[in-house]
């Protein structure tokens, strides 16, 4: 847990330094979640341990509110300083940069670990991280249609055979939306619920008192900062989707149900730096396999998909497509061969 508290809490105090002081210290937060993480992961060959599922980790939750409230107040201190030109220039593109990527990888990572627990408070915190950055769909997207879905082609995250990322952030964030709200209306139904109790009423509402705080913050300029920082964190979270279940998917039976979600059916990526930096969340095998089981804990095995390299590193591939297929084409190929092969029976 040590770990995990001064990785993850060191990027957005670097942050937040660069916006009260700018300088060199708008670019440290950025060198932080880049430079660094690239570095340590390849430079040190270590594997991060799981603790034991069965223990109870309160302090692995008061990390997650903690990070939490990070968030939201470097949200604030970076909308102040770039709409009010404290931070501007070269700096202000790195400030916003940098903050974009802790939204995007550890808020990411942390709103999701939250939005599993079954304490209201955590579940509510970790909705709030998504909520902040206008993207409260994915609470009930990933709850009711990806862990449901998930491999198939009713999931609009998981990203199929050969399917580039630029044409995947146009099928996945309007198929997730229009998922996501189906599935909760379908609740509603069921539960004779009002349609003012909706989560996505809720998520309307936070995400335009997220505007209006940005604009009282920074002015036109900060809200447009805002929003930039905003997407950009967005597609980070849409881009760790698809990294994480390219071109693996789950066979339909005979009855028209989908076989049960296994290890085989998500990427994994050992590399301990990017791992803590992330929660985790890089052992996502595991996560889908043990919905509920808190971070420290996750596992991951010889028989899960591993990537060829740390999980940010295949974000920055996946920017060029054509080098991402030549790369994770012949393994997803691979993976779905074994996975499809039937059972040897000599090890039966």
């Amino acid at each position: 847990m040590l770990l995990f508290a001064l990785v993850t809490l060191t990027a957005p105090a670097l942050l937040a330094l660069g916006a009260l002081i700018g300088g060199g210290w708008a670019w440290a937060g950025l060198l932080w979640m880049t430079l660094l993480t690239a570095v340590l992961d390849e430079a040190v060959a270590w594997t991060l341990p799981a603790e034991d599922p069965d223990a109870e980790f309160p302090r692995a939750d008061a990390l997650s509110l903690a990070l939490v409230a990070a968030q939201l107040g470097l949200l604030v201190l970076v909308i102040h300083a770039l709409g009010q030109g404290r931070v501007a220039g070269i700096e202000a593109l790195a400030l916003a940069l940098g903050t974009g990527l802790f939204l995007g990888q550890v808020g990411n990572s942390n709103a999701h670990e939250l939005i599993h627990r079954s304490a209201r408070l955590l579940r509510r915190a970790g909705t709030l991280a998504y909520v902040s950055v206008l993207y409260g769909q994915h609470v009930s997207g990933h709850l009711l249609v990806h862990h449901v879905h998930v491999g198939t082609r009713y999931d609009p995250s998981s990203a199929r055979w050969g399917e580039g990322l630029y044409r995947f952030f146009l099928r996945a964030w309007p198929g997730e939306l229009r998922r996501a709200f189906a599935a909760e209306r379908a609740r509603d139904l069921a539960a004779g619920r009002p349609a003012w109790r909706n989560p996505f009423a809720g998520y309307l509402l936070g995400g335009l008192g997220m505007l209006g705080l940005a604009l009282w913050l920074g002015g036109l300029t900060g809200l447009a900062w805002y929003l930039a920082i905003a997407a950009f964190a967005q597609l980070q979270l849409m881009t760790s989707d698809y990294v994480q279940h390219y071109g693996l998917r789950r066979e339909t039976g005979p009855d028209g149900k989908p076989e049960p979600v296994r290890p085989q059916h998500s990427w994994n990526a050992p590399h301990w730096f990017s791992t803590a930096l992330m929660l985790n969340a890089p052992r996502h095998s595991d996560h889908h396999a043990h919905p509920a089981r808190p971070y420290p804990a996750l596992r991951l095995d010889d028989d899960m998909p591993r990537l060829p390299y740390a999980l940010p590193v295949m974000a920055c591939i996946a920017l060029w497509p054509r080098h991402w297929r030549r790369l994770m084409d012949p393994r997803a190929t691979a993976w779905q061969a074994r996975v499809d092969a039937p059972p040897d029976p000599l090890t039966r």
